[in-house]
């Protein structure tokens, strides 16, 4: 199956060690992809802030795909860290790198073996702590 955009082998390595990092509170990682290559590369990563304060710094007129280690409280009280992926696709971001972007959503999914999804079209409004938890609690 042919792809849109490629990610390479040291993206797969950062996303994996992701996964593995024991982290308490919140940490993220950002992939954008690059239009030249058609490939995807790490953006930023963040430890120890808050969603909004992640959500302040991604960019408002780019597309990203941000893997999250969030730290939530479950009604019984227990404390877990879910992985979530927000999908941030800004309505002020160029349509070919949206659609770029959304072609290759499903494969970065795959990649990053992660089930729920977060969709943030309205930028730092869209990604909160509020948002993320009720994502999160979902059946």
């Amino acid at each position: 199956m042919s792809r849109t955009v490629d990610i390479p082998a040291t993206v797969k390595d950062a996303l994996k060690e992701f996964r593995f990092t024991k982290s308490k509170g919140n940490a993220a990682i950002s992939v954008k992809i690059v239009k030249a290559t058609l490939t995807m590369a790490v953006d930023e990563e963040f430890e120890d802030q808050t969603i909004e304060e992640i959500a302040e710094e991604l960019p408002e007129n780019a597309p990203r795909y941000i893997l999250l280690s969030h730290e939530l409280t479950h009604k019984d009280g227990r404390v877990s860290y879910p992985l979530l992926l927000v999908n941030w696709s800004p309505s002020g971001s160029p349509v070919e790198l949206l659609t770029l972007h959304a072609s290759a959503l499903s494969y970065f999914q795959q990649v990053a073996e992660v089930a729920k999804v977060l969709e943030v079209r309205d930028g730092a409004e869209g990604l909160t702590q509020q948002a993320v938890d009720e994502k999160l609690l979902q059946a």
